[in-house]
Parts: C-alpha cells; sequence; structure tokens
C-alpha cells in the first residue's frame, strides 16, 4: 500500500503550523470563556458518570487506582505515559503522513482537527471532572504522588483544563493514530504496536484516576465522527471552498454579492454593435475549458456545505441579453449606462442556475458600445473575473500583468501569519456605521484618468497609487455625503493574498483594514497620514492571517457555523466601505473586430456599508468606479467630479 506521491500534493509546512496553532487559539478562547459554574457542573458530571457505573457495576477504576498508587516507579512510569506519549505518537504519525503519504496528509489532518474540535466543544458544553477530583470518592492523586513533573495535574502545568475528562482525548489521539496507521500502512508488526499503545493508554487513563471508561466510549464517538466527516469532505471534490462560500453566506437582497467589469468597445472599426449572437458563440466556444459557466448550486442543508453542479441547461436569452440606449435614433449617454450598470448590480443572481451574466449594451454614444459582465463572488474575485473575460478575447491574463510576485520564504510567512492574527485580533472597530437605506438601490458612475499622471502624482508626494485612491476617495466623500462623517473611516481595502496562477478562479485576496482621517485638513496632510496609516498594506501579516482564517480554518468549520462566522465579521461592524486597486491589462485587447477602449472594476457593496470604489490600471488609464448607497451619496457622478479635483488640488 505504500506510494510516494509528488510534493505538489503537500501542502506547505508553515499553513499547518498556523493551522495548529489556529486550533490551539480555539481552545484558549474556550478556557477563556467557560459557561458560568464550570466547575460545580464539571463535579456533578464526574458524579453522575461514577454512580451510572457503579450502577452498571462495571466501577473497576478505583481498584485499580489504589493498585497502582502502590507500585512505586510502575506508577511514576504510568504518570509518564500519561503525559507524553499520546502527544509524540499523534505528532510522528502527522510528521510521517506529510513526508512519506503526502497524497493523504489532508484527509488525516482534517480528520485530526475535527477529533479536537469535536472534542474541545465536548469540554465547554459539558465539563466533566476527572475521578480523582471527585472529593470522598476515594481515588488517589497519583501524579500528585509520585510528584510527576509535566503531567496534568501537576504544578507545571496547574492552569490546564482539568475539567475535561470527557472525551478522553488521551484515548482519543491513541486511537485516532491506530486508525490512520491501519488506513494507510499494511504493515502488521507497525498495526500491532498502535494497538498496544491504545491498551496501555487506556489503563493508564483508569489507574491513575484521570478518566471513567465512559470517557474512551466517548473518545470512540469523537473518532469515528472525525475520520467520516474527513471521508465525506474528501468524497465531494465539487464542495464550495469556505473562501468562496463566504460571500453565498453573507449576501443578502439588500447587498448582491457578484463582481465583474464594464468593458468599453469601440464599434468604428467594425461598423456595427456586437450582437447576442456574437457574445453567446465567443462563450459557447469556450464552454468546454470554462467550468464556471457551467456552475450551478447544488441542494444544500444546514449541515451540508455548498457545492457545485455542473448542468448543460443555459438560458442564453437571460445569460447574455441585449440593451440597447438609444432612445429616438439617439445614443443614450453614459449616464443610460451608469443607470443600466447600477440595477443590474443591485439584482441578486438567481441560484437555480450558473451564476453569471454577459450583457451586451448599445445606443450608448456614437462607435462605443460595452459588455457588463457579471459574476458570483463565489464563483470568482475580481481579478479572476477580469481573466475570465481576457479569456473571451482570447487575451493572455493577468498573470502577465503581475509579473514576477515575490514571496517572503516559509519561515518569514509563518511568522507574518502569527503576527497576523494577534493583529487582526486587535485591530479597531469603525467609530461609527455609516448612512444605509437597507435597499439593493444603487448608485454607479465612471471615470477615466491618465494612468501614469497619477502615477506621476503618487512619485512627487512620496506615496503609492493606492494612497492617492484612498486619500481622494475620502476627502470626497467628505464633500459630498449626505450626513457628517465621523472623524475617521475604516475601508477595507483587498490584497493579492495568494500566488498568482494562470485563470485565478475562486478567491484569491484578503482584506485589510485601513484607518483613514476624515476631519478638517489639507488634502496634502490627508494623504500624507493616509500613506502612514497604509503601511499595514505591504507588511503582509495581515493579508496572510486573513486569507489563512477564511482559507484554511473556515474550511474546518460546520456549514452552520461557517455562514454565522461569515456574518458576523463581514460588514458594516467590521469597516466602513471598500477601496480596491487591481491591476488590468497593460496590452490592447480586441473582442471579434471590437478593441477595448477601458475597463471598468464593478464591485459588490458589502452588507451594511454603503460604499465602494474599485480601479483598474488598464491599457494606460486610471479606469475607475464607484457605487453608493443613496442614503449615504446620492450622486455618484458628483463624488468622481470632485475626487477628480482633489487629483488637480494634489497635482
Amino acid at each position: 500500500m505504500r506510494h510516494h506521491a509528488g510534493t505538489s500534493a503537500r501542502p506547505r509546512w508553515w499553513g499547518e503550523l498556523l493551522a495548529g496553532l489556529a486550533l490551539f487559539a480555539v481552545y484558549l478562547v474556550i478556557e477563556a470563556k467557560p459557561l458560568p459554574s464550570r466547575e460545580l457542573r464539571a463535579l456533578a458530571s464526574g458524579d453522575q458518570l461514577l454512580r451510572f457505573e457503579q450502577a452498571l457495576h462495571l466501577d473497576f477504576e478505583l481498584p485499580m487506582n489504589h493498585w497502582l498508587a502502590g507500585q512505586g516507579w510502575l506508577r511514576t512510569l504510568a504518570n509518564y505515559e500519561y503525559a507524553v506519549t499520546y502527544i509524540a505518537s499523534a505528532l510522528i504519525l502527522l510528521v510521517w503522513v506529510y513526508l512519506r503519504h503526502p497524497d493523504d496528509y489532508r484527509r488525516v489532518r482534517t480528520s485530526f482537527a475535527w477529533l479536537n474540535l469535536l472534542a474541545l466543544l465536548c469540554f465547554w458544553l459539558y465539563p466533566v471532572a476527572p475521578p480523582r477530583m471527585l472529593e470522598g470518592a476515594g481515588f488517589v492523586d497519583t501524579v500528585r504522588l509520585g510528584h510527576t513533573v509535566g503531567s496534568w495535574g501537576s504544578p507545571l502545568v496547574e492552569n490546564a483544563n482539568q475539567l475535561a475528562a470527557m472525551p478522553s482525548l488521551h484515548v482519543g489521539w491513541a486511537l485516532w493514530v491506530s486508525v490512520m496507521l491501519a488506513r494507510i500502512s499494511g504493515r502488521a508488526a507497525v498495526q500491532g504496536l498502535s494497538a498496544v499503545h491504545v491498551l496501555v493508554t487506556l489503563a493508564v487513563i483508569l489507574a491513575t484516576g484521570n478518566h471513567y471508561w465512559l470517557d474512551a466510549a466517548g473518545a470512540v464517538l469523537v473518532v469515528a465522527g472525525s475520520v467520516m466527516i474527513a471521508d465525506v469532505a474528501r468524497r465531494n471534490p465539487d464542495r464550495i471552498p469556505a473562501s468562496d462560500a463566504f460571500f453565498l453566506h453573507v449576501e443578502t437582497p439588500e447587498a448582491p454579492q457578484h463582481v465583474g467589469g464594464l468593458i468599453m468597445l469601440d464599434t468604428s472599426r467594425a461598423g456595427t454593435a456586437p450582437t447576442h449572437e456574437l457574445a453567446r458563440a465567443t462563450i459557447s466556444a469556450k464552454l468546454a475549458g470554462r467550468p464556471e459557466f457551467r456552475k450551478q448550486l447544488g441542494p444544500r442543508t444546514r449541515w451540508r456545505p455548498w457545492r457545485w453542479t455542473e448542468t448543460t441547461d443555459i438560458d442564453w436569452d437571460w445569460h447574455v441579453p441585449v440593451f440597447d440606449l438609444s432612445r429616438d435614433g439617439r445614443p443614450g449617454g453614459m449616464g443610460a449606462l451608469h443607470r443600466l450598470v447600477a440595477e443590474l448590480a443591485g439584482q441578486q443572481l438567481p441560484r437555480d442556475r450558473p451564476l453569471w451574466r454577459f450583457c451586451v449594451v448599445t445606443g450608448i454614444e456614437e462607435n462605443v458600445a460595452a459588455v457588463a459582465s457579471l459574476a458570483h463572488h463565489s464563483v470568482t474575485d475580481g481579478i479572476g473575473m477580469m481573466n475570465l473575460m481576457l479569456d473571451l478575447f482570447d487575451s493572455p491574463d493577468l498573470t502577465s500583468a503581475l509579473g514576477e510576485v515575490r514571496r517572503p520564504g516559509r519561515l518569514k510567512q509563518l511568522a507574518g501569519g502569527i503576527v497576523g492574527i494577534a493583529q487582526l485580533a486587535t485591530d479597531s472597530r469603525p467609530q461609527a456605521r455609516l448612512a444605509v437605506s437597507n435597499s439593493s438601490a444603487r448608485e454607479f458612475g465612471t471615470l477615466k484618468v491618465d494612468l501614469d499622471w497619477v502615477r506621476e502624482l503618487a512619485r512627487r508626494r512620496g506615496v503609492r497609487v493606492t494612497d492617492v485612491l484612498l486619500s481622494a476617495s475620502t476627502a470626497a466623500f467628505r464633500r459630498v455625503a449626505k450626513e457628517r462623517l465621523p472623524e475617521k473611516m475604516l475601508v477595507s481595502v483587498p490584497l493579492m493574498a495568494a500566488e498568482p496562477r494562470a485563470g485565478m478562479a475562486g478567491n484569491v485576496t484578503a482584506a485589510v483594514m485601513v484607518e483613514v482621517p476624515t476631519g478638517e485638513m489639507t488634502e496634502a496632510d490627508r494623504l500624507a497620514a493616509i500613506a502612514k496609516a497604509s503601511t499595514r498594506l505591504r507588511t503582509g501579516t495581515r493579508a496572510i492571517a486573513s486569507r489563512f482564517v477564511q482559507h484554511t480554518v473556515a474550511n474546518l468549520m460546520p456549514p452552520w457555523f461557517h455562514a454565522w462566522f461569515a456574518r458576523t465579521v463581514y460588514g458594516g461592524r467590521f469597516f466602513n466601505g471598500t477601496v480596491s486597486n487591481m491591476p488590468g491589462a497593460s496590452w490592447q485587447v480586441t473582442f471579434a473586430d471590437f478593441p477595448l477602449i477601458t475597463a471598468f472594476p464593478i464591485i459588490p457593496i458589502a452588507p451594511g456599508t454603503p460604499f465602494v470604489v474599485g480601479v483598474l490600471g488598464w491599457y494606460g488609464c486610471f479606469s475607475m468606479s464607484v457605487a453608493t448607497d443613496p442614503a449615504f451619496v446620492d450622486n455618484a457622478e458628483l463624488f468622481l467630479k470632485e475626487f477628480r479635483k482633489i487629483l488637480d488640488e494634489l497635482a
């Protein structure tokens, strides 16, 4: 049964260490937030278990405990076995599988994580005191009797949770090791040795007065449940990753969560506008290689995660509509286009069909047409959506625009992730929530500025383009918002948090919060203050930690808990709005015979927040879009005019 797979199947070791630290953080949270009267309930539960065993005449722990207490060196050996071997065997197995059986590692690690999560949940909800802590039960604390160093209950670990007898993690970990070995290794000697370890551990936990045999029975159930969960997750390759399902959980009718691009086309060379037939033929030609066009949400329950199913039943008239904005033979203008995009952005994509639309828009201006492409955030993020469009246009994807992205080494990423988790936990919250209308109404507008001019402005000011975008957006909102802003706003800035790769489907970004000042000051001072605050965007620690939590930790959560988690941490309670600066194509792109003039991002407004500002650096253009809730700003064009004035002031 032994096989050796390539290292491509093996996850990064520093990510696995972060996962272990996150699991330990869950333990610390449970310790810090116990339910009321934990000690009293634990003692009562322990007494109930012992009485139940006595009623069954299966209370053999006490005679075993009294026998071991008088055995001298054997008692000390048993104490150390209790303290060390279950940890050592589990760690050795994880390292061995990681190095020698990488194809099995994720399943093994996932089952181990679930084993501990289920046990921690039981410790929190149903604390149980061990027999040695029951006053009057007659048990001897063999650890204290033998002065064993480092074992549970000894002074060295006095603050450890001793009210966690049910289930026994000592038996649980030892049994889990045995089960994993039986599934991976065919060697009878190895499995036999592991089975002996399980039996010895069972005898030790009973004889040392640390557990009831019912605790071991509970461990069997937890191990079985964790292995079953890991197997179910592995057998369903179409399960939607947690970082993508996140946006299905947070979406509301008032806050649809789809991303896209407004692509402006030059029709002068073709002499005609793009048609439904052309768009349909272009997408049909890509169906075989683009699963995004064939993905549809499968049935889901509270306990079963979201998953994709494939469909060939595509309603082309709905997925590829054509909108003619002309009136009485005259072009409708950019204002009509903006109103159409605002309407499309405010409509949820129905979940009974593939989650995308490719809307052809004509009658805008002379020799100008557009394509408004939309896909749900669970399918892709903003960069991935632009890649999807570029693929339709037979263009290289945005990995060419990104060039070489330098990533820190593994040790630096591990250290950065640890620091980032601490930073995320201590980051500030918004001073106040901004006005929202609790409707799907949107104001939408676009602005195109010369990209080199903006870059030169940033260079002369000694800042980055993202700093200019944040500063000018903050000042413009200050001037046009319908209500007075708080002294500071907390803005979510998405950053790429995964290695760039061709296609980049799914979500590879993570959000970092930047606090921006909105008070009375010169725009130069505001820009300097924001440039200082935005240094957190360049450390990478928060992005690493955010990506780790969203992609790794969240994948271990049951669907109902992940839904609660997503709705709790995303939205107006944690940030005021979103500002995104994304790379775009620096080369000319053509759709059939229609050259692209530029492309503007379409980014969803997060629930409970009133604005999103996005920029694509596209073919020499600083191509910017804004979407606002009318309760906050009811004129997107006025915001963009003020934004442009502020750029001129800074220049």
